[in-house]
């Protein structure tokens, strides 16, 4: 399964919700590449210069570590992506992984939000987490990025008839209510 939206919207935290849900691992880029700044790795150090530009990481270096860790064990029954694909390359790429580990892709969940709502909640995280990435403008252009890039992906799942589609506005736990209604109805691989 994967989880798309613009960044701000609520996907890392829902994400943590079905993936308890259905008992599989939540794969998060964004954890990913932020282990990877932190520890001062090589990919780390490269994946700083992009992300401190508001700029998405080059799909070579994402599609590795991606590779690397639906490989892992706890993956072997299924998992859910949050943060990938976000570009046609890498659904391509994925398409190759996933049939690979003969997976099956069940559904592509788009939590759908306002822009100014996505800018306010991220300037919001970025006081309360200390982020130094998330300034305003920075916020803006990962936006742009995201409609520019991104939205092509929408239009491939759906064509594909595994998209779901939910309202991301409101409480927390209305919003993974409208999740779960939502998957419900998909059927399990």
């Amino acid at each position: 399964m994967i989880i798309m939206g613009p960044p701000g919207a609520g996907k890392g935290t829902q994400a943590r919700y079905i993936a308890e849900h259905f008992g599989i691992p939540a794969i998060s880029t964004g954890d990913i590449f932020r282990a990877n700044v932190s520890q001062g790795t090589p990919l780390g150090v490269e994946a700083k210069r992009y992300m401190d530009a508001g700029e998405y990481v080059p799909d070579e270096i994402t599609n590795r570590m991606v590779r690397n860790r639906i490989d892992e064990p706890d993956a072997k029954q299924g998992f859910l992506l949050d943060g990938y694909p976000r570009t046609l390359a890498q659904v391509e790429e994925l398409d190759g992984m996933i049939k690979f580990t003969g997976h099956q892709l069940d559904a592509v969940l788009s939590v759908v939000v306002d822009k100014d709502e996505v800018v306010k909640r991220l300037l919001q995280r970025a006081q309360i987490e200390g982020r130094a990435d998330d300034t305003e403008d920075v916020i803006r252009r990962r936006q742009e990025v995201y409609l520019e890039q991104t939205q092509p992906l929408i239009q491939v799942y759906g064509e594909r008839d595994i998209l779901v589609e939910v309202d991301g506005l409101g409480e927390v736990d209305e919003v993974t209510k409208r999740i779960f209604d939502a998957l419900d109805v998909v059927p399990e691989s």
